[in-house]
């Protein structure tokens, strides 16, 4: 049972500024839970400290964070006493609590009067260390005087308490230059404005831009706030990125509007916005984004290391009716301009038009789709998966202009079953892009022998073959020979079953042109194309090489 004690304890007097208290409310359930914090929540927290087995140092007033130490373990609760005598403000643990385990930790914990945490599943401890010095940095910082009364997360109310100080429009992003809030300023804004406010992110051609430019370098390096002046139809603006604890976390633009100039101190008040918005740009991060905290648990659970019981909490999916997973990827064609992060919200899009409670998980240059609650009949529903499956591809690639393709899954029991669904959309995906046919929805077992030489093709990978094969020979003479193409040839008469004339065709070159070829490949290499088993080496070298070679697996 959660300790919500409010006692004065350790730090009293202090404020509430790097306080335990301070600390969660910035950081918010997303990263760490409370346990129980037997002196309360006004305990000083004043670092991070991981735990070292070989050196086990124990730092007062920090956090240590119990990596690698089981919390149902009698080792854990004499970390905990430990941490209790030399001082330190509470302990972490990782994910895995039990009634048991609370109840021997919250014991242990109320007789040294040090707090007890766990991580959450969708955090790895990687994160949770710069998320926690984040947060130390942003909760020790004093709020600017006109953003004092606003609510911890709320960007949009921020945006406009800078816009009103600084004389313009704002606009707050994070790293990815995704925009979180903007203010309210609607007269005169300009373009580019408005072209991000209404893709809600920079349009993609000015992040390159401003990336080859080499200005996200200098943003999120500078101490200070960047000026770029007026140009054409681009009026002067400040930037200035928002770090905390070593880590950046976002940045917040401003724009002059109307032709009229920015407020003198401007600079200045966008300094002390940055310092401000940091507690506000991690809470939104790990608290207040429900999304981002479903996605992150989905993720857990697809990649097998999450708990479906987790997931089915945070996005009220049932947890023992059947699911099934979609891999989506594209295909041929031009990637759409919003990349994966453009795939993803036209997913989510799609599927809700559709009717069909689903979780989007960007996984790559595509997405994971998990669709949950089918039917329990299994064959309506694979039918259910398929027809869902086949409307997305249609819909998708005719909003894109590209051809999206659709790895369907196994149905599952449950939600537990989603990682083995995943693991077969995935094979059927990959077996769909390995070849340039029509097809752009398929099961794993409709593809099952692409899905087989893409697995043998993954396991000869590791097996070292002669050097001087008939394939290795034509590749050497070919890179010695600038133009000859005497491998492509090859690869052509063999996936063409030594059909000259379609092969021919393939290579757009005349038949009496290819039998000159083929002449010169035995000249060259050696390869008895007689042979069944140096057509079917020459083969697999050709499939293993494929990605050297630019051409399709």
């Amino acid at each position: 049972m959660t300790d919500l004690q409010e006692s004065a304890g350790r730090g009293a007097g202090a404020g509430d500024q790097g306080t335990l208290e301070r600390l969660l409310s910035v950081v918010g359930a997303g990263a760490v839970e409370l346990h129980t914090a037997p002196e309360g929540l006004r305990t000083q927290v004043t670092g991070v400290h991981v735990l070292d087995a070989l050196e086990p140092v124990i730092r007062p007033r920090e956090l240590l964070l119990a990596v690698g130490v089981d919390p149902g373990s009698a080792h854990a609760v004499d970390v905990v006493r430990r941490a209790g005598a030399a001082g330190a403000a509470g302990v972490v643990f990782g994910p895995g609590r039990s009634e048991p385990t609370g109840r021997a930790l919250q014991t242990a914990a109320a007789e040294v009067g040090t707090a007890v945490l766990f991580r959450t599943a969708w955090c790895t401890w990687a994160q949770l260390v710069g998320v926690l010095r984040a947060g130390l940095a942003a909760a020790g910082t004093p709020p600017m005087p006109a953003a004092g009364g606003v609510p911890l997360g709320d960007l949009d109310s921020l945006a406009d308490a800078v816009a009103a100080l600084v004389g313009g429009s704002v606009t707050i992003e994070d790293t990815e230059s995704r925009v979180l809030a903007y203010s309210s300023t609607e007269e005169n804004v300009d373009e580019m404005r408005r072209l991000t406010i209404l893709g809600r992110r920079v349009p993609p051609w000015r992040v390159a831009a401003m990336r080859e430019a080499g200005f996200f370098q200098a943003l999120w390096g500078a101490g200070d706030v960047l000026h770029r002046p007026a140009h054409g139809q681009d009026p002067e603006r400040l930037v200035g990125a928002v770090r905390a604890g070593g880590e950046a976390l976002g940045s917040i633009w401003v724009a002059a509007v109307a032709g009229r100039p920015l407020a003198p101190n401007a600079a200045e008040t966008l300094r002390a916005a940055a310092r401000t918005a940091a507690a506000h740009l991690l809470h939104h991060r790990t608290h207040s984004s429900d999304g981002r905290l479903v996605e992150d648990a989905a993720r857990a659970l697809l990649e097998d290391r999450g708990s479906a019981e987790v997931l089915a909490e945070r996005a009220s999916l049932p947890p023992r009716e059947p699911c099934a997973v979609l891999a989506v990827g594209i295909g041929s064609g031009h990637p759409a301009d919003d990349g994966p992060s453009g795939l993803y919200g036209l997913l989510t899009l799609h599927c809700a038009a559709l009717g069909h409670r689903v979780v989007v998980v960007p996984a790559g240059g595509g997405a994971w789709v998990l669709v949950s609650g089918l039917e329990r009949d299994a064959r309506r529903a694979d039918g259910q998966v398929r027809r869902l499956g086949s409307a997305l591809a249609d819909q998708l690639s005719a909003t894109i202009g590209s051809t999206v393709k659709a790895g369907l899954g196994d149905v599952a029991p449950g939600l537990a079953g989603a990682p083995v669904s995943r693991r077969s959309a995935e094979r059927a995906l990959q077996a769909l892009l390995a070849t340039a046919g029509p097809h752009t929805v398929a099961r794993s077992e409709d593809v099952a022998d692409t899905v087989g030489i893409l697995q043998v093709v993954a396991a000869l990978r590791e097996v070292t073959l002669p050097p001087r094969t008939s394939v290795a020979r034509l590749r050497e003479f070919d890179a010695d020979h600038g133009g000859s193409c005497l491998v492509e040839t090859l690869r052509a008469y063999l996936d063409h079953f030594g059909d000259v004339s379609a092969a021919s065709r393939a290579l757009g070159v005349h038949a009496n042109s290819l039998r000159y070829r083929l002449r010169r490949i035995r000249q060259v290499s050696g390869l008895d194309l007689e042979s069944p088993d140096a057509r079917l080496l020459a083969q697999v070298q050709l499939r293993l090489g494929a990605e050297a070679d630019g051409a399709r697996p």
